[in-house]
């Protein structure tokens, strides 16, 4: 594409369609996009259109299209394409950082996060130059130009927080210290002193204040990894300066929302994160600070307001004092009883508190309020924080603040007895109150594993969490259903099972209830009751047990589904999952209604599929239909085909990305499950499988490649029959994905289906090329992945087609050709191989061409014989050789960039290990003993005289041992 006025025009009008609400145009306009992002010049015409347009409109979807584009492409993968020519990376480099500075602030962010993506992979080795040019901007004296600087070099630095020590990353620390350490704690004391100075001036105090928010953000990822000697040595400035900014109060700087956190609060909010990780890691050299901050960050706890813009500020200043009462040198700052009751009715109490913007999340966006209050991500809510500091305090003063807490439990009860309708949130606050004192460690599978002796759980349950849930409403109190669930949830590890057992029934009553928390929270509970394990590893809870409740458990289920707000609602997906596993042959009766019902809703969210893990749990349970339905009467899959297929092709010819690799897992699953010729609905299908576009998508590549097995396993007579020209096309994807280190098994995987399935007549013609394109990627890039599917499929290949076969097609395509491959590649890596079948495999073969290939008794070849015997007895008896050379390092398909569906594997979809040689050879060893002494028949003396002469002593052993097991000699 050329930097022309006519293309600038093009792109203009796509990326407004790819704004459309409507898909018919919107769709049409991304797929254009997708097509020309590999032409040279296409990231430049994004910039120049973000830079040149006169609409914003234009501008800010240009620098969106731009930031994914270079996240979907800069990463540069082994063995794939460079996806942006080197003209182009060179020229984005080259004026982004300009372009960014110049931009206004919406555009500005993206830039910046497109220039964190490329620096993570350039930076420092290929784009030494981009920290100087950063640096330098700071004397600009233009805030708007220094804020871009921050914020870019923010999103830059932000992944040492949690990236893994190594001598890469310290050499890079190292290097951005050196350079950007000084300029930054000047900026820093620059920007204080310019808040002096326009301390009465609200706009230039609105961007200076949002410098010293980046700065402060800076200073925590640059310190995180270890304490740089700068910083230490300047700790200070940095320190007066944060303990003084902690305690700043400025009017101009205050909002009216109260909602929204402003600058002052997220400033104080990152110093207090700041002042914690010198706390917990840094504890020495930050020791003389400590009692002034502790000063400072309690005072700001008692003085600032319930009110939710503070909610952030409030609960890092609690994990500040979290993390120093755990410390064993802070101790004595809390050891006074007054001190401890007043943390707890100053600071614990009130923010324990269900406020009304709570309420007002937990009915109107309850998807938040889940997210935050079942999966953790909580983390900056005051009511975690306040329970991390119980927890905290708990660690040496359990008892005194176990004994302070019963008092307050008490009163909050006794407040909610008197008026429950009005005095409800007191009972909440005790429950949490209770969890937080009960609670010392917790793990997401198990819930909760260590409790606090001095609370009595299962009483608390049965006096004030089972009244509840039985009360007759489940409408009433949702708030308090909801904890009364949780509770469950939590503790089911510490209540007893009978009261686990009496639980059940109440929480399918409440899939019925109207709040959306609520009936999710008791989807939720199920699904983890349902995986506890009792004794002897099975669950828990028994198929038995749940026998009387199966059919108002499955109703309600799917009947939570239709809930407003539930349509797609993950966790009653999941339960629905794992009621069918652990219910099995109880589900057969309701399948019917079931699988209609899946159906449905697998039709209705491929439109526009939007929440994985709900799609992922769908896909999951309709496995999990046919399995259990199809181990009873395996007639059924007939009518599960009838049922999904129609779906299925509408998913495949509209090309939901996101569902094709599922698809072609459930079909892999149903195929498998033919026990006769494959039905003519999956031959229609075939031609389109092994079309190049779905093998572009690493997602697809492992359940199509499983697919067609399956079709190579039931179908392979067909397939040579009536698609012959459809072979070249198989062996097509086989070369693609054999050219890929990533994927080089796959291929593989592929190879072998056809060799072992396949009419040898039909693959004829195309056997020496398979074996040379092997040997051009042998040449060229040789590492253990490959050897190791290579031995399984030179041994698989000798099994189906004899030893003599094998030799002569070596030797055909190079003379001698076959006594280098025994001596450069099956004796010395045979070792290599892993696996029980891929083992068995490489021994029958092995053990074919030791006695059923003349030319290994009567040529050059016949000194290879004995090495490859005593290969083979050392792949029988010694360890397995799992070393793998160091400059080896194999891309995971987890790891390609962008938004590619990566391949997710579905566990009920699992397929059974195939075992080729299952029914000629059981056990090897005895195998090899049988074919020698046949071969000793065919050739008395020869063998004998081999043996004796050249194998050593152990390996001799080894093979009398086998010997007399299979209860044969040699003559």
């Amino acid at each position: 594409m050329e930097l022309s006025d006519a293309n600038l025009q093009t792109l203009t009008e796509y990326l407004k369609k790819t704004l459309d609400p409507d898909p018919t145009i919107r769709r049409p306009a991304e797929k254009f996009l997708e097509s020309v992002e590999g032409s040279q010049n296409y990231p430049l015409l994004l910039l120049t259109l973000l830079e040149k347009s006169q609409e914003n409109v234009i501008k800010v979807c240009a620098s969106v299209t731009f930031k994914n584009y270079i996240k979907r492409n800069w990463r540069i993968v082994e063995d794939e394409p460079n996806k942006i020519c080197e003209s182009d990376r060179i020229a984005i480099k080259a004026n982004i950082v300009p372009l960014m500075l110049s931009s206004p602030e919406q555009i500005q962010k993206q830039l910046s996060d497109a220039i964190s993506i490329i620096g993570r992979e350039d930076f420092p080795q290929k784009w030494p130059d981009l920290l100087t040019e950063m640096v330098n901007r700071f004397q600009s004296g233009d805030f708007h130009v220094i804020n871009g600087v921050l914020r870019t070099a923010h999103s830059l630095f932000k992944r040492y927080r949690h990236e893994f020590k190594s001598n890469e990353l310290w050499t890079e620390i190292k290097l951005v210290l050196d350079a950007f350490a000084l300029p930054l704690t000047n900026l820093f004391k620059a920007t204080i002193e310019l808040c002096s100075t326009h301390a009465n001036d609200a706009s230039a105090l609105k961007v200076l204040f949002s410098s010293l928010i980046l700065i402060a953000k800076l200073f925590y990822s640059l310190n995180f990894q270890d304490l740089p000697e700068f910083f230490e040595d300047n700790m200070e400035t940095w320190m007066t300066n944060f303990h003084s900014l902690l305690t700043l109060d400025n009017k101009l700087l205050q909002t009216d929302d109260e909602e929204e956190a402003g600058l002052l609060e997220l400033l104080k909010s990152q110093i207090c994160d700041n002042a914690a990780l010198y706390a917990q890691k840094y504890d020495e050299e930050f020791q003389p600070y400590l009692p002034r901050f502790v000063t400072a960050i309690w005072n700001l706890l008692v003085t600032t307001g319930q009110e939710v813009k503070y909610d952030l500020l409030v609960s890092n200043a609690i994990q500040f004092l979290a993390s120093v009462c755990e410390r064993p040198h802070y101790k004595h700052l809390f050891e006074d009883q007054n001190t401890l009751t007043s943390i707890c009715e100053k600071v614990i109490v009130p923010n324990m508190e269900f406020r009304a913007a709570d309420e007002e999340a937990f009915e109107d966006n309850s998807e938040e309020y889940i997210r935050r209050d079942l999966e953790g991500s909580d983390i900056d809510t005051r009511r975690r924080a306040a329970c991390d500091l119980v927890r905290g305090l708990c660690k040496f003063f359990e008892g005194p603040v176990t004994g302070i807490f019963s008092g307050y439990v008490n009163s909050m009860l006794q407040e909610y007895a008197k008026n429950p309708s009005v005095n409800w949130k007191h009972k909440d606050a005790a429950i949490y109150l209770v969890t937080s004192l009960a609670s010392k460690a917790q793990t997401q599978k198990h819930g909760i594993t260590q409790a606090n002796e001095l609370v009595n759980l299962t009483e608390f349950f049965v006096n004030h969490i089972q009244p509840d849930l039985k009360s007759a409403s489940v409408n009433e109190f949702p708030v308090l259903k909801a904890d009364g669930i949780k509770y469950i949830m939590i503790f089911r590890n510490q209540v007893p099972k009978e009261q686990l057992l009496v639980s059940i029934p109440l929480l399918i009553n409440h899939l019925q209830a109207e709040s959306v928390v609520v009936h999710t929270y008791a989807a939720h509970a199920l699904e983890r009751l349902f995986t506890m394990r009792g004794t002897n590893n099975t669950t828990l809870i028994t198929a038995a047990e749940m026998a009387p409740f199966v059919e108002v458990l499955l109703t309600n289920l799917f009947k939570a589904l239709t809930l407003p707000g539930s349509s797609e609602n993950e966790y009653i997906m999941k339960a629905i999952m794992r009621s069918f596993s652990l219910l099995q042959e109880s589900i057969i009766p309701y399948i019917p209604s079931v699988i209609t019902q899946l159906t449905q809703k697998l039709l209705a969210v491929s439109k526009n599929p939007s929440k994985p893990h709900f799609n992922h749990y769908m896909f999951e349970s309709i496995c999990l239909s046919i399995r259990i339905t199809c181990r009873a009467s395996p007639e059924a899959v007939g009518s599960f085909e009838e049922a999904l297929f129609l779906v299925f092709t509408e998913i495949l010819q509209s090309d939901v990305q996101e569902f094709i690799p599922y698809v072609f897992q459930v079909m892999s699953l149903l195929l498998e499950m033919h026990k006769s010729e494959i039905p003519s609905s999956y031959m229609a299908l075939f031609p389109h499988l092994l079309q190049p576009v779905l093998r572009e998508r690493a997602g697809n590549i492992p359940p199509l490649v499983r697919l067609l097995q399956a079709f190579l396993e039931r179908g392979a007579g067909t397939i040579a029959r009536s698609a012959a020209d459809k072979i070249p096309g198989l062996l097509g994807v086989f070369q693609k994905l054999i050219a890929s280190k990533a994927n080089d098994h796959q291929g593989f995987y592929l190879l072998n289906s056809i060799i072992e399935h396949m009419p040898p007549e039909s693959v004829d013609q195309y056997r020496k090329q398979i074996f040379i394109l092997l040997f051009q990627r042998l040449q060229n890039s040789k590492t253990t992945k490959f050897i190791k599917s290579f031995l399984v499929f030179i041994n698989l290949y000798c099994i189906r087609y004899g030893a003599l076969a094998l030799q002569e097609i070596f030797d055909s395509i190079q003379p001698k050709m076959f006594g280098m491959v025994l001596e450069k590649i099956i004796i010395p890596e045979i070792q290599k191989v892993s696996g029980q079948v891929e083992k068995k495999i490489c021994a029958v073969g092995i053990t074919k061409i030791l006695t059923e290939c003349p030319p290994m008794m009567d040529t050059e070849y016949t000194k290879l014989w004995i090495p490859l015997l005593q290969a083979l007895i050392g792949l029988f008896e010694l360890p397995e050789d799992d070393t793998t050379p160091d400059e080896e390092h194999f891309i995971d398909i987890e790891d390609t960039p962008g938004y590619q569906t990566a391949f997710s594997q579905l566990a009920f979809a699992g397929k059974k290990e195939h075992d080729p040689v299952g029914q000629m050879v059981n056990n090897p060893r005895i195998h090899l003993a049988q074919s020698l002494h046949k071969l000793s028949t065919a050739c008395p003396g020869r063998v004998l005289s081999m043996l004796s002469t050249s194998l050593n002593a152990e390996a001799l052993q080894y093979l009398q041992g086998y010997l007399q097991a299979a209860s044969v000699s040699l003559l």
